[in-house]
């Protein structure tokens, strides 16, 4: 058995274990806030999210603002994708007291476990990592310190709170792989105090974007959670599809056609050649018509929700001042248990 497959038969054990004890589990998830949170977003993780916290497991969220100084396009607006983040995690229905929402740079003592666990790996290690390969091809800069060990930053994440259980897409296995050889090493050296963390391999679908590709913001291809009705419209008018009236779903050969009628198809919950057969000889211009409708009904109750909350930016703020006491304290306790195996606790 390969290493994925491996993976994916260790995650369905994972699963079931979950629902039969899940306080035996803390998860760490997050995202870096180089933009707006968007389709992709809600079902390739919150959906997840909001499971895990309905079956009862302890979170952690993580908005990496410290991870976006590598984005330097991102820097300047970091403060309003993070409270747009805040606002659809909390419309989506994800509980502040069930699931500990903090900022990166809100939190020194998980920064602080960067310089024991940088001396845990190698240099070859960080340069193999398929994140560090990908983010530095796509930036066409040098490779800057901060990017190379985005990987050991990352453990920090998962580890400043002990966390034993991270929800991840295929891409991302080599994070927790890295984490649990750091996790390993620490406790070999100084003894132990971290867990070696599991992933779990969600199966949530990957969002194509509306230009067939993977939905990104760095791509412009995504349509916000934020967005208001019309702004959808206007989005989904703007797909480049093609001249054949008959709509089929064809992502190697209709992109555009086939990205409408797959996010079409996860709003309305049906197969997208089952949309495809309803719209048939209509053309492109019915299959936008009943894409934006998709979209529109099934994010009318989370724009609602949204605009409700962001009409007290106040409460916004103090939930993430919450969760940042919350991080903090978990965070000042583990990094004594570290210095305590160290040696360098001078109390």
């Amino acid at each position: 058995m390969n290493s994925f497959a491996a993976a994916e038969e260790r995650s369905r054990q994972l699963s079931q274990t979950i629902l039969e004890s899940p306080r035996d589990y803390r998860v760490l998830t997050g995202e870096r806030p180089t933009g707006l949170l968007h389709l992709g977003h809600f079902f390739g993780s919150i959906v997840e999210r909001i499971r895990l916290q309905r079956a009862g497991v302890e979170a952690f969220l993580v908005l990496a603002d410290y991870q976006v100084i590598t984005d330097r396009d991102s820097m300047p607006r970091v403060r309003e994708y993070v409270y747009s983040a805040v606002l659809d995690y909390l419309a989506a229905g994800m509980d502040p007291d069930r699931t500990t929402i903090f900022t990166h740079s809100s939190v020194p003592a998980l920064n602080q476990l960067m310089l024991p666990f940088l001396s845990l790996v190698t240099e070859a290690e960080l340069h193999r990592n398929p994140t560090v390969k990908s983010e530095l091809a796509a930036s066409g800069r040098a490779l800057s310190g901060l990017l190379l060990t985005y990987p050991v930053h990352q453990a920090a994440d998962i580890l400043f709170c002990k966390g034993n259980l991270v929800p991840v897409g295929k891409d991302n296995l080599p994070h927790v792989e890295m984490t649990r050889v750091i996790a390993r090493r620490f406790n070999e050296r100084y003894g132990r105090v971290f867990p070696e963390p599991e992933a779990l391999i969600t199966s949530t679908p990957e969002v194509p974007g509306l230009d067939g590709r993977k939905m990104s913001k760095s791509y412009g291809n995504a349509i916000s959670l934020g967005m208001s009705a019309d702004e959808t419209a206007q989005v989904i008018r703007r797909t480049p599809t093609d001249s054949e009236r008959r709509i089929s779903f064809d992502p190697a050969s209709r992109p555009g056609v086939s990205a409408l009628l797959s996010t079409a198809s996860l709003c309305l919950g049906q197969a997208p050649e089952e949309v495809a057969e309803s719209i048939g000889d209509a053309g492109s211009g019915a299959l936008k018509k009943r894409t934006t409708e998709a979209v529109n009904g099934f994010l009318a109750g989370h724009r609602e929700r949204r605009a409700e909350l962001a009409k007290d930016p106040g409460f916004i703020a103090k939930i993430l001042q919450q969760g940042n006491d919350r991080a903090n304290q978990v965070a000042e306790q583990t990094l004594n248990e570290v210095r305590t195996a160290m040696g360098t606790r001078y109390e």
